[in-house]
């Protein structure tokens, strides 16, 4: 397990690049963003604002982009973005979480009170279960399944309603640094390549329980028949150079967003209240990651901090050290009814899927990491 020598980035992100001085592709994309002209980029995104324009008008339709939102920080952005700095007159698709938070449920009202008109999409919630519980057992991810709908669901309303844009926010590729199948362009249509989504075939979840009729918001459109219709989808944060996780957060704070300003961040396993904000199960799936991969959501969070000069390395390590990995039993007794399993059994896969070359049970019966954060570990 190495890390990045600048940020805390393990290599043990799937698709992660490190260069030949063990820097990661994300600090390099960070270096390179002060020879980017983004007087140029913010033309060619404005350009491909006016001819979604031009095509709306031409087909008479009233929507000229398409935005996915949780009412989070991010798509609280893109949405008053692309409608004040572009001009554009934006749909926004919210697939609802199965179980969503009451702060979820405020955020995405809160963003439709902003004066936009939102399609919510409330999948099957028996389905949503059972794919949920396929995905832990097969997987040791609780939320593989529910992140294809996520995802598709804002292409799936661009075809079907002939929308010519479709604007995401983040670019994985770009700010994770996960660059070896993602595309690192504007181009949104790769988020199919996502290590999550894995090419996106809905086909996947088909069992004895779940059909394929089932699955339509699980299975993204055709993405060489959207093109041939015109149709365009774009990273915001390719084009915008103020993009950012704590930007974006100050920005939609100011326009009403709430956060998880009560719960003790220990038990949430990060550092800062406005990320995963409309699901509790996402806490108890970090930690699994954590476990799995020797790094959570307090790793991301110290990662953007570093590269854009808010924290050192040094206390970057201290905040991950303190906060990484943890998961409040609330937030594991919450998965473990949703699925309809015991603490025991929820334990019991959770072990089958931990990196054991990374970490060792203590007297106690807990994971504890054999390496140290920030220090490269011999895993042999």
């Amino acid at each position: 397990m190495k890390y990045c020598k600048r940020c805390l980035q393990p290599d043990t992100r799937p698709g992660i690049i490190f260069n030949e001085n063990q820097i990661c592709y994300a600090c390099l994309y960070e270096e390179s963003k002060n020879k980017i002209d983004w007087h140029i980029r913010e033309e060619e995104l404005r350009a491909i604002a006016e001819h979604a324009k031009e095509e709306a008008r031409e087909n008479k339709n009233p929507y000229d982009c398409v935005i996915g939102v949780s009412g989070g920080k991010d798509s609280t952005f893109q949405a008053v973005y692309a409608r004040e700095k572009l001009g554009l007159r934006p749909l926004l698709v919210n697939c609802v979480p199965d179980e969503i938070t009451k702060i979820g449920l405020h955020n995405i009202d809160n963003l439709a009170g902003l004066g936009f008109d939102v399609i919510k999409i409330n999948t099957n919630p028996k389905i949503a279960r059972h794919l949920a519980k396929r995905s832990f057992y097969e997987y040791g991810n609780i939320v593989k399944a529910s992140e294809y709908c996520l995802w598709a669901s804002a292409y799936i309303i661009a075809d079907k309603f002939h929308i010519p844009l479709v604007i995401q926010g983040e670019n994985a590729a770009l700010t994770l640094g996960a660059a070896v199948k993602q595309d690192t362009s504007g181009d949104a249509f790769s988020v199919v390549n996502l290590n999550t989504l894995g090419g996106c075939s809905a086909g996947e979840w088909v069992d004895d329980t779940v059909t394929s009729d089932d699955l339509f918001f699980y299975q993204f459109p055709d993405i060489d028949r959207m093109k041939q219709k015109g149709i365009r989808a774009v990273f915001l944060q390719y084009y915008v150079k103020e993009w950012s996780q704590v930007a974006n957060a100050d920005f939609s704070a100011a326009r009403g967003l709430l956060g998880r300003s009560t719960q003790d961040l220990h038990d949430l396993g990060r550092y800062r209240r406005y990320s995963a904000l409309d699901s509790d199960l996402l806490i108890a799936n970090q930690m699994i990651k954590y476990l799995k991969f020797g790094f959570g959501f307090a790793t991301d969070e110290a990662c953007y901090d570093i590269r854009e000069g808010r924290i050192s390395r040094e206390d970057a390590v201290w905040l991950v050290k303190e906060y990484d990995g943890r998961c409040g039993r609330q937030y594991i007794r919450l998965v473990c009814d949703y699925l309809s399993i015991t603490e025991e059994e929820f334990w019991r896969v959770v072990d089958q899927y931990v990196n054991q070359r990374l970490f060792e049970k203590d007297g106690s019966g807990h994971w504890q990491p054999r390496f140290e954060v920030g220090v490269d570990f011999n895993e042999n």
